[in-house]
């Protein structure tokens, strides 16, 4: 197959390495708003360059779409047209209009489209799915997600993130719905924008917390930093009437007991996202290929995408007007 790459930044060079030594990719062709770093990249990794205008009519089988957040509708629209499958990494746009419009052209044109929630590639997550589907836990009733990043973005990324909402926890929030089959009816959001200025500067918060009623009843909480100087920790607890389990939880957890025989500090704490998901990102690409090929169904298209989407707003209208907030107040396609 021949796949093409829009955008080389962190993650989209890493999805450079991934795909140029994938056995079912024949050829990569990569571009960039930025043309020096595309091609850079595809010097690194034996891709072809292509400047960012001329990928779409590269005689593609299928396009990885890794550019920045503010061109993603824009983009999936024009591989809609093309009649080309394309992954995406979240979020389908900034805002629910922009997301709704792009999904609207999609499935118009009936191409697949597969959102980037690696979580749901992630071992320790599918197995987690799995244990609490089987029963092993009785009736769940108490979900609890951490996501901290150990050092903040930039300040100029802030205004274009679409805040932490939806830029960090729509992964809680998807992964929550995957993990327990269930859908989120209600939330009820906090935020504090305490600490660098940069933060209330961009009218976003720089800690979250969220109370989520589930539909059959599960209360579950998620709780977000973007300063959590001990490493960057993502996690998962799910209790349940006869037994809980964690995901997440191993020796480069970055979090100290302080009993005196718990375990010690980690001596090598998770650095980033790309360190600790690099497996679930590699699988969720495989997958992608393998739906490009008609050989699976999609694991995570449009409309779960905008599922989690929705609860991510909901949580916005719940921070500014301090109230519960239901989601089916979010408007759906």
């Amino acid at each position: 197959m021949r796949i093409g790459l829009m955008g080389t930044g962190r993650i989209g060079s890493f999805h450079a390495e991934v795909l140029s030594r994938h056995p079912a990719v024949d050829s990569l062709v990569v571009a960039d708003a930025d043309a020096g770093r595309a091609a850079e990249v595809a010097r690194r990794t034996g891709a072809a360059f292509a400047p960012a205008e001329d990928l779409w009519t590269s005689g593609l089988d299928a396009v990885v779409i890794a550019s920045a957040t503010a061109a993603h509708a824009d983009q999936i629209g024009r591989a809609a047209r093309a009649g080309l499958p394309a992954f995406c990494e979240k979020p389908i746009a900034v805002d629910l209009p922009g997301t709704l419009a792009a999904l609207r052209e999609v499935e118009a044109a009936g191409t697949p489209l597969q959102l980037g929630f690696m979580r749901r590639f992630d071992a320790g997550y599918a197995a987690a799915r799995a244990r609490v589907r089987s029963g092993e836990l009785g009736r769940l009733h108490t979900v609890r997600t951490v996501s901290s990043d150990a050092t903040p973005p930039p300040a100029a990324y802030l205004p274009l993130s679409g805040g932490l909402y939806r830029d960090c926890l729509v992964h809680d929030f998807d992964i929550l719905r995957w993990v327990t089959g269930r859908e989120v009816v209600e939330v009820y959001a906090a935020g504090s924008a305490a600490g660098d200025p940069m933060f209330a500067a961009a009218d976003d918060v720089a800690t979250a917390a969220v109370v989520l009623t589930l539909d059959d009843g599960v209360l579950a909480t998620a709780t977000a930093t973007r300063c959590n100087g001990a490493g960057y920790d993502v996690r998962m607890e799910l209790a349940g009437e006869q037994n809980q389990l964690a995901v997440g939880l191993d020796d480069r957890t970055p979090l100290t007991s302080t009993e005196p025989a718990g375990p010690p500090a980690p001596a090598k704490p998770w650095a980033g996202f790309l360190e600790r998901f690099a497996p679930a990102y590699e699988a969720e690409l495989d997958a992608f290929l393998q739906v490009v090929r008609g050989e699976r169904a999609n694991p995570c298209d449009g409309r779960e995408a905008l599922r989690a989407l929705r609860v991510a707003e909901a949580c916005e209208v719940s921070r500014r007007e301090g109230r519960a907030v239901r989601v089916a107040e979010i408007p759906r396609l």
